[in-house]
């Protein structure tokens, strides 16, 4: 089976996996995007331009709520965690993706040339 080595991510999905990650627990940006590189086994690789404008966005929205404190490198950076906001929106949104998997699935198993 033959992977893409990278994706271009429909539009929405980054703040789903950026809620994902930060549900795990508080966690800066940079970290962010390792995570999900990692956890993608490198698909995924997500930029600083397109992470910190989702992290304000979601920020923004009171889906997360972020706290200045040192890293692991003992620099200063700010620590995003999941608000009960943003824990619903988690659960509506990657119940949303399953059911979107599933359609998608039927449509793309339904053999070529049927109509029931």
């Amino acid at each position: 089976m033959t992977t893409q080595s990278k994706f271009d991510l429909p539009q929405g999905t980054l703040d789903l996996l950026i809620l994902r990650v930060v549900a795990l627990g508080p966690v800066h940006g940079y970290a962010i995007a390792q995570r999900i590189q990692q956890i993608s086994k490198e698909a995924l690789q997500v930029q600083q331009g397109s992470l910190y404008p989702a992290l304000h966005r979601l920020e923004n929205k009171k889906f997360l709520v972020a706290e200045w404190g040192p890293s692991e490198t003992g620099r200063e950076a700010k620590f995003y965690r999941l608000t009960t906001k943003g824990r619903t929106q988690l659960k509506n949104e990657t119940e949303s993706w399953a059911r979107l998997i599933e359609v998608v699935g039927l449509i793309l198993q339904h053999p070529q040339g049927e109509t029931s």
